[in-house]
């Protein structure tokens, strides 16, 4: 057999008998796929792992706790043997060539009449593949092909009756390294027909981009001060009524300080359907990649996020931050450079120690990153004399002095 190449098929086990001779490791990373698939599975062992132990018990299998017997695979459509004992292995496999099962071997791919390949899955696409008797390099060429229809760089265009992503999708971008997007967020910009990018998001994706692609800067579309979020919502309106694909790619999280409820309502309103894919905020990431954790064990026990777009004395502040003072946790204030000064009075004035540990870490998880120092008395100053600009995320507290680069 092992002179000519497998022919390669996809099974439909559902509700169909699988037996499995063994529950061993081999079993545990077979079994979950078989169960997914639909298969009525049936585990031959005298024993298991605690895993397949538990499968059992919640009924995703039957297990019969006893060894291999001749007639165990009768009206078998598919059999997988994993035992060490090699008797019992060869006398399975002879059942199953005179049953005419279809059966893989785990201690012998030659004398088996069919082998599993290295099988992975990204978005509805199942991608198997076989070398013959190198598993290793199987599951390398799994691995390349799983991985670039996950982040995009493989183009898998769809055709018929499967359809690209429909209207438009938010995504959240992340941080600033092109990296740290999400592999959902990847993969609908590589299929994107039209993407509107804020400033903040990490910019290193749009030269991945195929050349027809349309990029809009959503910082450049014609609006007046107070338009803009309007003017941004009907681009998208606009591009996705035409039949393209669009990615409105953000910064961050769509839904942290991000507008994302607005643009989804607005499209929900034109009756446009939408996905949003969230992003990692940099309210938690920025600090990570500085050095500081948000929450530190004996340290801080929470966090809290504010927008800083607006001082303390501003009207429209929605903040309490006579409140936030009183916390003993970590306060971490994204869009807060230029109101830094007023943020740090207030929060001494409520009652936060003048002493409190104060980081601002510009341009985050990015090449240019750096992070300045000071406490609440002095941030305001520092962030002058240091000339700091946004994007900038600020954390306030004690876990500022937690890490190495404190």
């Amino acid at each position: 057999m092992a002179a000519h190449p497998a022919y390669p098929v996809g099974l439909r086990l559902a509700g169909r008998r699988v037996v499995v001779i063994g529950g061993g490791q081999v079993a545990q990373r077979r079994l979950p796929a078989l169960v997914a698939a639909g298969a009525d599975v049936l585990l031959i062992s005298p024993s298991a792992t605690p895993s397949v132990d538990v499968m059992a018990e919640t009924g995703e299998i039957r297990w019969e706790r006893r060894r291999y017997q001749d007639g165990d695979l009768a009206n078998t459509w598919y059999a997988l043997i994993a035992t060490r004992d090699k008797a019992a292995n060869d006398a399975a496999s002879a059942e199953a060539e005179r049953e005419r099962v279809w059966c893989v071997r785990a201690d012998d791919a030659d004398a088996a009449t069919a082998w599993t390949p290295a099988t992975g899955r990204s978005e509805g696409v199942t991608v198997a593949v076989l070398t013959g008797n190198d598993p290793r390099r199987s599951a390398a060429v799994r691995d390349a092909i799983v991985e670039g229809l996950r982040d995009g760089s493989l183009a898998a265009p769809a055709h018929g009756r499967t359809k690209r992503n429909p209207g438009v999708a938010l995504v959240g971008g992340g941080p600033g390294d092109p990296d740290l997007i999400t592999v959902r967020g990847r993969r609908l910009l590589a299929e994107a027909d039209v993407v509107i990018a804020d400033r903040l998001g990490p910019r290193g994706l749009l030269d991945e981009l195929a050349p027809h692609v349309e990029v809009i800067d959503a910082a450049k579309i014609p609006y007046g001060r107070f338009m803009a979020q309007e003017a941004i919502n009907n681009a998208l309106i606009e591009h996705a009524k035409a039949g393209k694909s669009v990615v409105r790619l953000k910064g961050g999280d769509p839904y942290v300080f991000g507008r994302g409820m607005e643009e989804l309502q607005a499209l929900a309103e034109a009756g446009i359907p939408c996905t949003v894919v969230p992003g990692i905020s940099s309210s938690i990431s920025v600090p990570g990649a500085a050095g500081i954790p948000v929450t530190h064990r004996g340290v801080a026990h929470e966090f809290t996020v504010v927008s800083g777009h607006v001082g303390p004395d501003d009207p429209r502040s929605l903040v309490d931050w006579a409140s936030l003072a009183k916390l003993t946790g970590t306060l971490v204030i994204l869009m807060g450079v230029d109101k830094i000064g007023l943020i740090a009075e207030a929060l001494v004035r409520h009652g936060r120690s003048a002493d409190t540990p104060v980081a601002v870490v510009q341009e985050g998880t990015t090449a240019t990153q750096r992070r300045v120092d000071a406490t609440l008395a002095t941030v305001g100053e520092t962030v002058r004399a240091q000339e700091v600009r946004p994007p900038a995320v600020i954390v306030i507290g004690d876990v500022v002095n937690v890490g190495p680069a404190a």
